[in-house]
């Protein structure tokens, strides 16, 4: 039998037991200061209130201090040997039997009184692509002869995206507008997308900084991986077709990208961690990118889930549908390997910084990260419910991805859910400049 709790809830908890004690902020009830917390079944320890009975000690009474901000950011900043502290502490805390029962009593705040705000300030934004199997079916809708192009398995490719449209999971998406082309002998639209879609992909936090020109190794880059939530990176697909060339997407992406609010420290996830896949015929990685034990346990294996449910489909009461389910261990390139690659030109990262996996997909069409692939780019229509279909979304349609990982041994831990509903865009179409706008 693995490690129980007093905490009732916890135990048999498919997010949250006491494996898993992710991080996240949140407001009380009634109260305007947000706390950092950890979750435990279905209370938060409020660490602001721990962190005044004393408890922790060296490295973890250092960590108990910093989570005592409004963000994760100076937590985050302590590296994971402070985040292994404190969790250690607060599991020896936790187990039946504990000794601080009644401190950790006097700290815990039921879910369902809590509004959960961003886990910390987010810096920078980068997007990867490290999804071999959705870069070859998307590349198939566009470049059937040539699907995959020569640099994908040599480079981790990524993009830089907006921290300031980095959203919580609850945030509605307003539907986006942008130029879009309807008919090439015409001037484009300005109007709002009509292929809207979203993407499956997991999120990385930055923990400890990487210093401005400096270099991190394939050895170390783990050290500065602090977390993973999941990551919903909006796409409208039509202004994208427009304007992704020569330099790739803009308006279309940096409209939205929505996170779920707990952070699964990279500790939690070492039981999920499995080999690389890569196939025998594959090149040799570049011996920057490799390091023995990333091949045989870089990967993880999260589960990816996600579910559409429309507003006909909540007026009746229906369950949401699921659409796919892939893993994230199907990943071309790992997160070690990410890091690595973002700093080899000496680029810093600091606390707090977010990195996307891009969409993530398996090989099997249920396994596909994005209407675009489930749709072939818009051509056939899936089934919702018994009266409704897509192509892509619509306004009141709701997306909720979901993640957790589950092992041999039965140990589950849950990355929890992000989940947003859309809503139509009201504002002018075409707005058009006056003199007055130029008036000073």
């Amino acid at each position: 039998m693995g490690l129980e709790s007093w905490v009732s809830s916890a135990n048999g908890h498919d997010t949250f037991p006491i494996q898993n004690l992710p991080y996240g902020v949140f407001k009380p009830a009634g109260h305007q200061q947000a706390r950092c917390g950890i979750a435990i079944g279905d209370y938060i320890i409020d660490m602001h209130k721990l962190s005044s009975e004393g408890l922790f000690t060296g490295l973890a009474g250092e960590a108990s201090k910093a989570l005592t901000d409004e963000t994760l950011n100076r937590f985050m900043a302590l590296g994971n040997n402070a985040a292994s502290a404190i969790r250690l502490a607060l599991s020896q805390a936790l187990r039946i039997g504990s000794q601080h029962k009644n401190a950790l009593t006097r700290a815990l705040v039921p879910m369902t009184d809590v509004a959960m705000q961003m886990p910390c300030h987010i810096g920078d934004y980068t997007d990867f692509y490290s999804s071999i199997h959705h870069a070859t079916s998307v590349g198939k809708l566009f470049r059937p002869e040539n699907p995959l192009l020569s640099n994908y398995k040599w480079i981790p490719i990524a993009y830089h995206g907006r921290a300031s449209s980095i959203y919580l999971s609850g945030t509605q998406v307003t539907r986006p507008k942008g130029q879009v082309s309807v008919d090439s002998n015409q001037p484009p639209l300005l109007k709002p997308t009509e292929r809207l879609d979203y993407e499956v992909e997991l999120g990385v936090f930055i923990g400890e900084n990487v210093s401005p020109f400096d270099s991190v190794t394939m050895t170390h880059a783990e050290q500065h991986a602090f977390g993973v939530c999941m990551l919903n990176d909006w796409s409208a697909r039509d202004i994208q077709a427009w304007e992704y060339q020569p330099l790739g997407p803009f308006l279309s992406k940096n409209f939205m990208s929505s996170i779920s609010p707990w952070i699964i420290s990279s500790e939690a996830l070492r039981p999920f961690r499995t080999a690389m896949q890569r196939e025998a015929q594959d090149k040799p990685t570049m011996d920057y990118l490799f390091c023995e034990q990333n091949e045989q346990h870089g990967a993880l294996d999260i589960q990816m889930e996600c579910y559409l449910s429309t507003a006909q489909m909540r007026q009746n009461k229906q369950p949401a549908k699921k659409l796919s389910q892939t893993s994230f261990k199907h990943s071309f390139w790992t997160i070690a390997q990410m890091i690595t690659h973002h700093t080899v030109n000496g680029c810093g990262l600091t606390p707090g910084d977010l990195l996307g996996s891009g969409t993530q997909s398996g090989a099997s069409p249920d396994e596909a990260g994005s209407l675009l692939e489930l749709t072939a780019g818009g051509k056939q229509q899936i089934t919702i419910s018994d009266t409704e279909k897509r192509t892509f979304l619509q306004d009141g349609d709701e997306i909720e991805l979901r993640g957790f990982c589950q092992n041999e041994s039965g140990l589950r831990i849950g990355l929890g859910s992000v989940i947003n509903r859309i809503i139509p865009n009201h504002s002018p179409q075409q707005p058009k400049a006056t003199d007055e706008h130029f008036s000073l």
